[in-house]
């Protein structure tokens, strides 16, 4: 990850004002924010890939051509993921864990709060075989999407688990599993209340810890580090910012090809 910086922006924009909308893109600035980008952005973090395309557009003017190095770029960063995907069993043996089948579930925000959406990715024999994306809210915050991605993952591991597999949900909200894991079982015991104040998220969290009551038993819910390089959680992370693209509020599989560095190339949240 790159932290914003005055020094960092410079590499990238000589006048600030002269910033492209595709730079602010990268950035994860609203276009809309254009005037006042260069605060909002100082501080924050960008992945590697953004930071480099950030500079790489610096003094390109014309739309064709900064699309054209974002293509050639998204294609050398394909070219330089997708070998190590293809070839090593090893690789396979880190992503497949306890269950025949692995659910790695995400929700993200931008900013927080704003525009949410949330993402999954399943795999079968530590292979992925799903992509699904979707519950955009216009106004909704990073828990919120992480809640919904959690209860979607319960609702399919609820199938498979019926199917008899076994299911592993992998989730890197600790948030979220403390809430329908630790955090319910008090709540409910005190009518759905809290010592200062109101539970928010109230009814997914219900919904959800109704449904993790009824599986419990047939599946394992763990906690896993957001961005530490797991392909599952990267993925998941990709459609949360795709569901936020394609601004739909269903929750829908993804319907292109699952071409794993195409996909990881694309904005990370």
């Amino acid at each position: 990850m790159q932290i914003i910086s005055e020094e960092f922006l410079s590499l990238g924009v000589d006048d600030p004002s002269k910033i492209s909308d595709n730079q602010l893109l990268l950035l994860d600035i609203d276009i809309t924010d254009k005037a006042s980008w260069y605060e909002l952005a100082l501080g924050q973090s960008v992945t590697d890939a953004r930071a480099e395309l950030f500079v790489l557009l610096k003094g390109i003017t014309t739309k064709v051509n900064q699309e054209k190095i974002i293509k050639n770029y998204k294609a050398l960063q394909k070219f330089r993921k997708a070998p190590p995907v293809q070839e090593s069993k090893k690789d396979e043996k880190q992503e497949a864990v306890t269950g025949d089948v692995t659910i790695y579930c995400d929700g993200g925000c931008s900013p927080n709060p704003g525009e949410s959406g949330s993402g999954v990715a399943i795999y079968r024999g530590g292979k992925v075989t799903e992509l699904w994306y979707g519950l955009y809210e216009r106004m909704g915050t990073n828990n919120t999407a992480e809640l919904n991605a959690l209860y979607e993952s319960l609702l399919i591991a609820q199938k498979e688990s019926a199917a008899g597999n076994k299911v592993d949900i992998r989730c890197d909200s600790m948030y979220s599993i403390n809430c329908i894991k630790v955090w319910a079982i008090g709540w409910e015991k005190k009518g759905w209340t809290k010592k200062g104040g109101e539970i928010k998220n109230l009814e997914i969290i219900q919904t959800s810890y109704a449904l993790y009551n009824q599986i419990k038993n047939k599946i394992s819910l763990t906690h896993i580090k957001a961005h530490a390089g797991l392909e599952g959680n990267e993925l998941a992370d990709r459609m949360t910012v795709y569901a936020r693209e394609q601004r739909d509020s269903s929750f829908v599989q993804y319907s292109g090809d699952i071409d794993i560095g195409e996909i990881l190339s694309m904005r990370a949240g």
